[in-house]
């Protein structure tokens, strides 16, 4: 026989059902309000702008990295609701030290606040956001603070990308990167990626990387993720590096986007290498000219800028210091003999017979000049490539790889490269240096950006975004713990670009920069 409820058991069974109910939701209400987290905005104390790659670490050893936008994310819920102390490490910024010698602060983390720390930026230039990889908002979204003036990649699925190559193209930027990473696997992309980037802005002006570039990336459509620039597809053994990136006359009087490709095993082993030229209908670059000896080093390298030379039109190359010219057109790139070097010595290379540009000469760079000037031979010569420490005007600056531009602000040839065996790290320091020349000398250098126990290499100054006429200027790097001896690898940022600013009035308002 059916079972009959009467009204009051239905009641009791109701409340009974609710309680079940309450009990069961009460630790989804106490879980979310136990998720909801605090912040700390991190700023530079002279500009009160965000400041990224900030890291602050708790005293039981647990770190966290500001976004671009300075802010960082805090849900552990034992910290929330208390005063905590942090270190900082701050690559160029920091704070004050305490009486027992820590660089820290005490904040107080409040669930749903937002507190602000001010670090002191200690060195000119000025950094400004992450360019590339995944994340570069991730601590804003999770705080919901906007972030809609900051610009981040359209597309690609990059998650790390290696030392940038750039010519204006088509009324854009073309940038070129060498090897990338994705989220799917360890490996990667190893044969060149590629994008486009804004030369100008929407109201016709200098395009303002300061918040970021929405690379617009070349992807393979079926994957998403970024496409092979230089595929080679019956050459599969190696990976392929491009370098000396730009533009040339070809015979019919059209521009042709060309480089210097290198076929390679690793690091050091070359299989194969030449000059390449981008296909406008693919955009891909295919092989021009097979250089047949590896050991020939005359073609493009590191970066080009087109100059005028009693009124010729060159390729000039540099990596960072200008050394390398071959004339402007199709044919010339092709040719080792009508390139020329810029050095001192003569064609066998152990005679000084005074700087020029020199057909049959060996290369020449920093580091040659260096185990140059310590040989008996040319101890009383005056360096050219080795800026003198404007701090320490004994000390001579070994540069690594950079870039080298004209600047109408200082109406001179400006140099901003890596130094190689720094004093903070292997491959983590970025100098500045200028001259009337483009040949030099280049006699004094300052250091402008810093990386403590990581690597910041091949570094690129962006010329054709320079604002105020050149008065600031732009220029990025890799940001790795490759090469550093360092085991620790900053999250997200590792293996990426970063973008920093720097102002030259400010840069020789002191006295000890003075020119």
């Amino acid at each position: 026989m059916p079972l009959h409820r009467s009204p009051t058991s239905s009641a009791i069974l109701g409340f009974i059902l609710l309680g079940i109910h309450m009990l069961w939701s009460v630790p989804s209400v106490v879980a979310q309000q136990e998720s909801r987290g605090g912040g700390i905005q991190v700023v530079d104390e002279a500009t009160g702008r965000g400041v990224p790659l900030v890291e602050l670490e708790s005293t039981h050893s647990v770190r966290w990295v500001s976004d671009n936008n300075g802010l960082i994310y805090i849900d552990d819920s034992e910290l929330l609701d208390q005063t905590v102390f942090f270190f900082v490490h701050g690559h160029g910024y920091e704070v004050d030290k305490d009486g027992f010698g820590y660089a820290g602060v005490r904040l107080d983390l409040k669930r749903g606040k937002i507190v602000e720390l001010k670090v002191k930026r200690k060195l000119p230039a000025e950094r400004l956001v992450r360019l590339t990889g995944i994340g570069q908002l991730r601590d804003s979204l999770l705080l919901g603070v906007d972030h809609s003036n900051y610009l981040v990649p359209k597309n690609g699925q990059v998650v790390g990308q290696d030392s940038i190559q750039t010519v204006p193209y088509q009324g854009e930027l073309l940038c070129i990167w060498g090897d990338t990473s994705q989220a799917t696997y360890p490996l990667g992309l190893f044969r060149a990626a590629g994008a486009r980037a804004p030369l100008l802005d929407s109201t016709g002006k200098r395009f303002d990387p300061s918040k970021g570039i929405a690379y617009d990336y070349f992807i393979d459509e079926t994957k998403g993720f970024v496409r092979a620039m230089m595929p080679l597809p019956d050459r599969k053994d190696g990976v392929i590096w491009l370098d000396g990136l730009t533009k040339v006359q070809s015979d019919e009087d059209t521009e042709t986007v060309i480089a210097h490709y290198s076929r390679r095993a690793g690091l050091a082993e070359e299989l194969e290498h030449g000059i390449c030229a981008l296909n406008p209908q693919t955009m891909q670059f295919d092989v021009l000219h097979v250089i047949e000896s590896l050991k020939e080093h005359r073609h493009p390298h590191g970066h080009a800028q087109i100059v005028e030379i009693e009124g010729k039109t060159w390729c000039v190359f540099g990596n960072p210091f200008p050394n390398l010219r071959v004339p402007a057109t199709l044919k010339a790139i092709q040719d080792p003999n009508q390139y020329e070097w810029l050095t001192p010595l003569d064609a066998s290379g152990k005679n000084y017979e005074g700087w020029a540009w020199k057909k049959s000469a060996q290369d020449f760079t920093s580091k040659d000049e260096g185990i140059w000037l310590d040989s008996k031979a040319a101890s009383k010569r005056e360096p050219h490539f080795l800026p003198s420490n404007v701090e320490q005007p004994s000390e001579r600056i070994v540069f690594h790889n950079g870039s080298f531009a004209w600047n109408e602000y200082r109406q001179k040839w400006i140099v901003l490269g890596g130094r190689w065996l720094g004093k903070d790290s292997v491959l983590g320091e970025v100098w500045y240096t200028e001259s009337d020349q483009l040949e030099g000398p280049y006699a004094q250098a300052v250091k402008v950006a810093t990386h403590h126990q990581q690597s910041f290499y091949n570094v690129f100054h962006h010329p054709y975004w320079d604002q105020e006429n050149g008065k600031t200027v732009f220029f990025e790097g890799t940001f790795t713990a490759d090469f550093s001896g360092n085991l620790y690898k900053t999250p997200r940022y590792n293996y990426n670009q970063l973008l920093y600013r720097l102002d030259l009035e400010k840069l020789f308002e002191k006295s000890v920069t003075q020119p």
